[in-house]
């Protein structure tokens, strides 16, 4: 069998309708909807399903939301078609991600992962007003480049921030931080060359160290919570490395607030470690595309309707 990598979806990959042909087929995926709804008493399904996506795209609606469709497909793969997560090699996922691929391991239940999740939406909402932060993607500069944007930026203006929150692939990087900060870096950027720069559609400048008063809040909810043995290694977005330790566990979340996605060296480490397959659960296929970007030789595939879902049994039988 080959070694394979689970990964579930971050933040930009929500659009209204996401998941609605597994809830629409199977009551477990139903279940799953109206369990997460329940636990944080928000018409989440409503959301889900029907919209508006600005409502969606609330961060504290987004970050349960991504989780509940990816976790409705897992059950279904689970309970339909007798797929065992424990079967692959790790699981990850992409900021928010992360806490789904710790249900996924059995790490923290539903309804611990849905109500870690609105918490982690609001206070990262909340720690900087609306307006005061932006993130943009830029594309087409090295890491090393990117990163001279931040240093060039923090000499300009030593009392804003502006901080590489993600690697994404070879050649894609968000900068977040302070507004104006933010705008300076697109401009630098653009002089060093860079083929496009998109602000994102989000309302605050997660992965910064303007995230603190979030961290803290995430510090307290979360050393509180009970967290289990994985039953397969996560891949953390802070460390880039495997970790079974469920206390580590609870400080890479924590970290992750304020701290660098690595998402091209958590491919990296998996492909380095002889991964041969990724499996991307739920909504869109963002992360698909990346780990094609980052490593080419491993084979995709991404689970996200009716269609990709019994295409990939199929397959299976066939192998």
């Amino acid at each position: 069998m080959k070694k394979s990598l689970l990964v579930f979806p971050g933040q930009g990959s929500q659009v209204v309708g996401m998941g609605k042909t597994v809830y629409d087929q199977f009551s477990i995926a139903r279940q799953i909807f109206e369990e997460v709804g329940d636990v944080l008493n928000v018409p989440l399904k409503k959301i889900i399903l029907e919209g508006p996506q600005d409502q969606l795209n609330l961060t504290e609606n987004t970050q349960p939301a991504l989780m509940c469709v990816s976790a409705a497909f897992l059950k279904v793969m689970e309970s339909e078609f007798g797929f065992n997560v424990s079967d692959h090699t790790y699981v990850a996922g992409h900021s928010l991600g992360e806490y789904t691929a710790l249900y996924a391991a059995g790490v923290i239940n539903l309804a611990q992962a849905a109500q870690l999740l609105k918490k982690r939406g609001q206070a990262m909402q909340e720690a900087v007003p609306v307006g005061r932060g932006k993130m943009i993607a830029v594309l087409g500069l090295t890491m090393e480049e990117a990163e001279s944007v931040v240093a060039i930026v923090q000499h300009e203006l030593p009392n804003k921030v502006c901080a590489l929150a993600n690697d994404n692939s070879p050649g894609q990087y968000v900068l977040s931080g302070h507004a104006q900060a933010i705008d300076l870096a697109m401009q630098v950027a653009k002089d060093k060359g860079a083929k496009r720069c998109l602000p994102l559609p989000v309302s605050a400048p997660f992965h910064s160290p303007l995230m603190e008063p979030a961290a803290l809040t995430m510090q307290e909810a979360i050393k509180s919570e009970d967290f289990a043995n994985p039953t397969v290694p996560v891949l953390c977005n802070v460390t880039a490395r495997s970790e079974s330790n469920p206390e580590q566990l609870k400080k890479n979340l924590i970290d992750q607030v304020c701290g660098r996605v690595r998402w091209t060296e958590t491919v990296q480490f998996a492909a380095a470690d002889g991964i041969e397959r990724s499996i991307e659960i739920g909504a869109g296929k963002v992360l698909t595309g990346l780990i094609r970007r980052i490593e080419p030789e491993i084979e995709t595939e991404s689970i996200n309707d009716m269609e990709t879902l019994v295409g990939f049994f199929n397959k299976k039988i066939e192998e």
